[in-house]
Formats: structure tokens, sequence, C-alpha cells
């Protein structure tokens, strides 16, 4: 069952919509949200499956795009925006417009035709898209806080009981930095650019230098413009001498 209708015109308010219908669609579940482009299957004779899905839902989300008002298809009766509106305030269905960006101004009942005036009076949502996902978080808060059903399949909630939150640990970076969670098995590591030693497992790190190891090893580095002497311990022996 779709407890929330998201309401809209192609070509004036789509791509919000598209976006309301994929977020709450995640969080909630997909079939819980009803968009008609996406929700009505290829077949189905369109007005009967949207007036039925108005009729069963809880919520009518109403997109009103910047020129949401003014358009001349609102005054027509067979219009399929007004139609579903008209249909949510008959069944006494909840109605809530949600603004499509920071120019669309709330609805004048002077710019609405008779039956839709009341639409005017309704405390609307504003989605902005230079704070995206603020807003489609404040939307989905808004519905699961009145809606039981929705609160109870909120994947928000469930996944912050698991422990699912994800925190940034990622600091001063410069470049691209991509952080993920649920990692498994090996992590492999990536070094570009580098200018020094860089280790990244076990052992001794040895740069520009040598390695000398054992007993009585000797290395010299550098110009040797002397003798070079050896005294491991113990008696010496002379030139000369027969013992």
């Amino acid at each position: 069952m779709h407890e929330v209708f998201i309401n809209y015109r192609t070509g004036d308010g789509e791509k919000v919509a598209a976006l309301l219908e994929r977020d709450l669609s995640h969080r909630f579940g997909d079939e819980h949200v009803f968009r008609a482009s996406k929700s009505i299957p290829p077949g189905s004779a369109y007005p009967r499956e949207l007036i039925s899905a108005v009729r069963r839902s809880y919520v009518v989300l109403v997109v009103v795009g910047e020129n949401w008002s003014r358009r001349p298809e609102l005054h027509d009766e067979d219009d399929w925006v007004r139609r579903e509106i008209l249909e949510a305030f008959t069944c006494g269905i909840e109605v809530i417009p949600v603004l499509d960006g920071r120019k669309t101004e709330r609805l004048n009942p002077a710019d609405l035709p008779e039956a839709l005036k009341r639409l005017a009076d309704v405390q609307s949502e504003r989605l902005d898209f230079q704070d995206l996902q603020s807003g489609l978080i404040r939307i989905g808060n808004m519905l699961a806080g009145k809606l039981p059903q929705l609160k109870a399949v909120d994947r928000s909630v469930q996944q912050e009981r698991r422990g699912g939150s994800v925190s940034n640990s990622v600091d001063e970076v410069q470049g691209t930095a991509i952080q993920s969670r649920d990692i498994t098995g090996d992590v492999g590591t990536v070094i570009k650019g580098n200018q020094g030693p860089v280790h990244t497992g076990k052992g001794d790190l040895y740069h520009h230098s040598p390695h000398v190891s054992g007993t009585g090893g000797t290395y010299i580095a550098g110009d040797n413009k002397g003798g070079v002497r050896h005294d491991f311990g113990g008696a010496r022996r002379h030139e000369g001498d027969d013992s």
C-alpha cells in the first residue's frame, strides 16, 4: 500500500518529484511511495490507477514549481494534477505542497482556481537544491512523524539501531578521498606521488642504505684515504712471528 502519493506536473516539478520518490522509497520502501510514472504497471488503465492510489494514500505531496499556479491547465476540470488534489480533499486526505527551490513563492489564493484556493492555506515544505539532503531528510522525518506505518519501516532508524552510522575519519586530505563502510578481508594500499620512504608492512625499512647482517661484516662508504684496520680481539700475530 502506498501511504505517500506524489502529485506533480510534467515539465514543472517532475525533477523534484523524482528525487522525492527515490529518497522516500529508499528510506521507507518502494511499496510505500506512489509516483505515477514509476508505480503504474505497463498496460494498466492509468485513470483508475491514479484515483485508486490517491484514495488509498494518507498524505499527498503536491510538488509546486515556479510557474505552477500560473499554468492554465489548473482551470481545466480534466487536468490530472487538479483532479488528484481535489480527490484528496474529497477523501479527507492530508495535502502538503512541496515548493521547488528558493524562487518558488508560497501559493497565493488569488492565483488559484476557486476549487484549489484552500491549498494556499496549507503549510508547505520547501526543497532547496542548495541544501537538498537536509531537505529530503526533513520531509522524511515529517512523514515518519505523521504516519506510524512509515515510522515502523523507517530504514534510517533501523540503521542507527544497528550502529550503522558512518563517521568521518579522513582529515586534511588534498585531492580525492573515498570513504566506505562494511569492509571485510584484506585492504590494499595505493600510494601515488610519494617523495620519500613509505612503509606499509612488517620488517625493517632501508632507504638508500646498505643492509649488513651477520658477524664480521664491514661496510665502507665515501672516499677512503687511509688504511683500514680490523681488530677482532684475541692475540695479535705480527710479521716474523713463528708462533
